[in-house]
């Protein structure tokens, strides 16, 4: 196992890192966003394809982290991930104001995490991992409390990508971490090859606005259905999902219990995902802006598949949902497997 830096944009005080393995995977990431840029890993034809979908350079995400279709490539998410009604929330009776764009609070707010230049920590040789770090001051984004995030990275010998958030805080208030790394199986043009499977019964039904409108829905017979593996040919019929999907809450929130399938038949590759979490966002755009892809890729129609492993949004406004209170000085964690293997 190796690492090194293997760009530094000097003028932004941005690092890119690459993690390595004995068969030659690598895992690229920078401090910007605490995202991913990039997972090279071999096909069955034992060619090195990117299934992580990145831009080229660092300094490409600092110039489309505004653009209004902005897509929050391989990057981590919060201080809460995914929508929030209401301009916000009451904690401890008290109504916290947040940021909000047409009635919706999203990702964190204007500037969420994905847009801070994270603190590279440590790089560790023995576990092969990586350590970004961000201090999140009391009433940043609106939200109370002095925050202190770690994300670590790791890459395994046999291919599992492990992610890691933990988070402490001085204050009682809402966290709700996650990364939003983009998927495709053959390294480019689309996923309407790959096959999918969701240990999911139930999804959130949600307005018009994409906030929950607190009822749990079951996925038989709606687009949502993945409980038997089937193709993402679908999403020509259906149409893009962008929606919160129920993990089983009979097998618990165990990490060893696998919650997602992802195969692609062109590389051979399949894709294993565990996680602690009880809800994953499964986001299809349809479409990705003409932006500077990592390796010169080229993405058309329904590009990639993002599975953010999560609480669920909007839970702060919604007391049946599962709780996403931090109080202070207790620890959170979000950690997620990524496995990675030839079928």
């Amino acid at each position: 196992m190796t690492h090194e830096i293997v760009d530094k944009q000097e003028y932004t005080d941005c690092v890119c890192v690459a993690l390595t393995n004995d068969q030659g995977t690598k895992l690229t990431l920078t401090n910007f966003g605490a995202s991913i840029i990039g997972l090279e890993i071999l096909n069955k034809k034992r060619e090195f394809v990117n299934v992580i979908v990145g831009l080229d350079a660092v300094k490409d995400y600092q110039e489309v982290a505004y653009h209004p279709s902005a897509k929050f490539l391989g990057a981590s998410i919060g201080r809460y991930a995914g929508r929030i009604s209401k301009g916000g929330f009451v904690l401890n009776d008290y109504k916290y104001k947040l940021y909000q764009k047409a009635g919706v609070h999203l990702h964190g707010g204007f500037q969420g995490f994905d847009k801070k230049l994270w603190k590279v920590d440590t790089i560790s040789r023995e576990i092969n991992t990586v350590v970004f770090s961000y201090y999140s001051k009391d009433m940043e984004e609106g939200y109370p409390g002095n925050l202190e995030i770690k994300v670590m990275y790791q890459l395994s010998d046999d291919n599992n990508v492990t992610i890691t958030y933990k988070a402490v805080s001085d204050q009682d208030t809402f966290v709700n971490l996650t990364n939003h790394a983009y998927f495709n199986l053959n390294g480019s043009n689309n996923i309407l090859d790959h096959s999918l499977f969701l240990d999911c019964p139930k999804y959130l039904e949600v307005d018009t606005k994409q906030l929950p409108t607190g009822k749990l829905r079951s996925v038989a017979g709606t687009k949502f259905d993945f409980l038997e593996q089937k193709s993402l040919q679908s999403l020509v019929s259906f149409g893009l999902i962008d929606d919160t999907i129920i993990y089983n809450t009979k097998k618990g929130a165990s990490i060893d219990t696998v919650k997602a399938i992802l195969v692609a038949p062109a590389s051979g590759l399949q894709m294993k995902i565990k996680t602690n979490q009880p809800a994953v966002v499964i986001y299809t755009p349809e479409n990705f802006p003409n932006w500077n892809f990592k390796n010169q890729a080229k993405y058309d129609r329904f590009p990639a598949i993002c599975f953010e492993n999560q609480n669920y949004p909007d839970a702060p406004n919604h007391q049946h949902f599962p709780s996403p209170l931090l109080k202070a000085g207790e620890e959170y964690e979000n950690r997620s497997i990524f496995e990675f293997s030839i079928v």
